[in-house]
């Protein structure tokens, strides 16, 4: 029997690699209206259902990190506990060393998933993030840091660093929460090399909306085909006009017709075939892709956690492929050097 050429490996199951940061719990005053258990009970779906989602704990964003979008007087008066009562009823959130950490965290998973993607996973998650609504100098609306930003500005200058590119990295943001990221659209508005694309509620929070590169407003009760096809005419806009190296999708469950803040009526289908699309787009580009969960305020709160379960069996599926791009294209280096070596 004839050997195997160096480098050949022997196909192993799919993974994506997902970072949690659910153990951190904000002391939240009875009544609140966010939905903190359902972190935990994703990754208790996630471990339990699908084993090929490697769990993994995110490690917190440090200063500098934070600096290459937030103003450091913001990060310093987070970190300390410093933030006016204005400031923390903008947040949603009283503060605590817990809420402090947690939202370091959020950051650091999305760093972790976009490195991870672009490092050769192809596509990689984050079980929480998605904090669109936090501006450099403040946050609002659930979000104190604002992950996707943060980890467009890191990876350009990781990116630049280890490749000695022309010209900076360039970050699609796909945002598919149900609510419109003002705070990154305000972010990089003067920013060609990265791009926003946002559909959202019309008549939703935030009530002034900042321009992004592309938004699309939905009337309440927009359902699955009005959804899919003003996505993928968003989607087909984005590849007239900007071509990115790196995907950040935010794939919010709050547009289902559950959700108690989303106004619009996707279903479960409606809500896979969305990240299926987008995930697809993304593919058949061989663009590497990191995700966030984002928004999802469910009546019922394990109708959130499926609409995110679901998020992950599409994501493994599109993992599958990536794996089997790197197989081949390690097989076909590993043949060449075996041929050499025999010649």
């Amino acid at each position: 029997m004839a050997g195997r050429p160096p480098g050949h490996r022997f196909p192993t199951a799919p993974h994506v690699h997902a970072y949690y940061a659910d153990h951190f719990v904000l002391p939240l005053p009875s009544g609140h209206r966010f939905p903190m258990g359902k972190y935990a009970r994703l990754r208790e779906r996630l471990a339990a259902e699908l084993p090929q989602v490697q769990l993994l704990e995110a490690l917190p964003a440090s200063d500098g990190e934070l600096a290459l979008v937030h103003a450091p007087a913001y990060i310093e008066a987070v970190a300390q506990g410093s933030l006016s009562a204005a400031a923390q009823r903008e947040i949603g959130f009283p503060w605590s060393p817990a809420m402090a950490e947690r939202a370091r965290r959020s950051v650091g998973a999305t760093l972790l998933a976009s490195r991870n993607a672009l490092g050769g996973g192809g596509l990689a998650a984050n079980l929480a993030g998605g904090t669109h609504h936090a501006y450099a100098d403040k946050g609002s609306g659930f979000c104190v840091f604002n992950d996707f930003a943060v980890a467009a500005r890191l990876m350009q200058a990781e990116n630049a660093r280890s490749h000695r590119a022309r010209g900076p990295l360039r970050v699609a943001i796909v945002d598919l929460d149900v609510h419109q990221g003002n705070g990154t659209a305000r972010i990089f508005a003067h920013d060609d090399s990265v791009f926003t694309l946002s559909l959202h509620g019309a008549k939703n929070f935030p009530f002034r909306k900042e321009p992004g590169d592309i938004d699309v407003e939905l009337p309440d009760g927009c359902d699955d085909a009005a959804y899919l096809e003003a996505l993928e005419s968003a989607l087909g806009e984005l590849d007239r006009r900007f071509e990115p190296g790196l995907v950040l999708y935010l794939a919010g469950a709050d547009p289902h017709e559950g959700d108690r803040l989303g106004r619009l009526k996707l279903t479960f289908d409606g809500l896979e075939a969305r990240d299926r699309r987008v995930m697809d787009w993304a593919w058949h580009k061989r663009v590497p892709l990191a995700f966030a969960m984002g928004g999802g305020y469910g009546h019922d709160l394990e109708a959130t956690v499926q609409v995110q379960v679901n998020t992950y069996r599409t994501a493994l599926q599109y993992r599958q492929r990536w794996q089997a791009l790197e197989t081949a294209s390690a097989t076909v280096v590993g043949s060449s050097h075996w041929h050499n070596a025999a010649a």
